[in-house]
């Protein structure tokens, strides 16, 4: 088996460090892959410290991968060496249940094969991520990364927007939709470029009056200090559907407020107990409050596709590989406009 550079965690409390981890030998449907660039996400950090209480070590972080593919196995018909190509979030799936079959792999019945900190279906060999030099993947699990998409930008797509472009896509948002995108991070400033080029009037709802001016930047219509409580009065019944990109645990009732007659509110980014709020905000309108993790591998590349043609990437800061626990740090007090990105050639 290819023995491969990496940096990892050895230990829920350590710093990420140089690693050397084994890639699998090609199967007939196997892709191999050097790995250009590749995103920082939060989820790399939680798992990293065993936020979530599922960490295996040695762990490998990184699920937002760009990179070209080096070898394929006798059966790949869809790829070539030399190919433009990206890894999301999935790498497996059960590929028999109604999920896999509607093209939403994220959602198997039998729970996806994670590109890290999960078991490989067939050996139960761990998978490791792409801070990493290389990687191996199915081949119904890899994206094509159409040529006009600048490979390092276009990196966090690969979580970070098809987390927002999914629910956008399957809420049906487009022109004539009043939307509000909560929270300008990672996560909200894909759901801001995302729903403009959707074609919706778009609202930047933020705490932070300093981000006014990069939410319009970014493509926004209109800003929403959630702090001005006369002006989240007046933006009472004003949106179809609210975009919740916000991480960390938050009431949700002031935004609910906001909800026109049939309206949504969908959740993204926060992992965790939700406060209680009352439930005459829902009944008094038809209303809702739902979740949306990433979308199936079908509408990553459909997301890919619809970014090369309408412009749309991340806004992104450049990292080396030996950067990336002070880049950890930097992500934990929100210091990064607006994605990481490592640069593989450093490792």
């Amino acid at each position: 088996m290819p023995a491969t550079a990496a940096w990892g965690a050895t230990a829920s409390d350590s710093a990420l460090e140089p690693l050397t981890i084994e890639r699998r030998d090609l199967r007939d449907e196997d892709v191999a892959i050097d790995i250009a660039y590749c995103g920082v996400c939060h989820s790399d950090l939680h798992v990293a410290r065993n936020d979530w209480g599922r960490s295996t070590y040695p762990f490998v972080p990184g699920h937002e991968i760009t990179g070209t593919v080096r070898a394929v196995g006798k059966g790949v018909t869809r790829f070539k060496p030399g190919d433009r190509v990206a890894i999301g979030t999935v790498v497996d799936s059960c590929r028999k249940c109604d999920s896999c079959d509607d093209g939403e792999e994220n959602y198997c019945r039998e729970g996806v094969t994670g590109t890290y900190n999960a078991k490989d279906r067939i050996d139960g060999s761990p998978t490791y991520g792409g801070y990493s030099a290389s990687i191996v993947v199915a081949e119904p699990y890899v994206l094509r990364l159409p040529d006009s998409l600048d490979m390092a930008a276009a990196a966090p797509l690969l979580c970070a927007g098809i987390t927002t472009y999914s629910p956008l896509r399957n809420w049906k948002v487009g022109p004539g939709s009043r939307v509000g995108v909560i929270g300008l991070g990672g996560l909200g400033h894909m759901g801001v470029k995302f729903a403009k080029a959707l074609g919706a009037e778009v609202t930047m709802i933020t705490t932070s009056p300093s981000k006014g001016a990069d939410a319009t930047r970014l493509g926004a219509d209109h800003v929403l200090l959630s702090t001005d409580r006369a002006a989240m009065k007046a933006a009472t019944r004003s949106f179809d559907f609210l975009l919740d990109t916000i991480p960390v645990q938050h009431d949700v009732t002031p935004y609910l407020m906001l909800l026109d007659r049939k309206g949504t509110l969908c959740l993204v980014g926060m992992i965790d107990m939700m406060a209680p709020f009352h439930s005459g905000l829902l009944l008094g309108g038809q209303k809702a409050v739902a979740g949306s993790g990433v979308g199936g591998i079908a509408q990553t590349q459909e997301m890919l596709d619809f970014c090369a043609e309408h412009g749309v990437l991340p806004e992104v800061e450049m990292i080396r590989m030996g950067e990336i626990n002070q880049a950890f740090e930097r992500m934990e007090k929100a210091d990064v406009k607006y994605r990481f990105v490592i640069d593989m050639a450093s490792l």
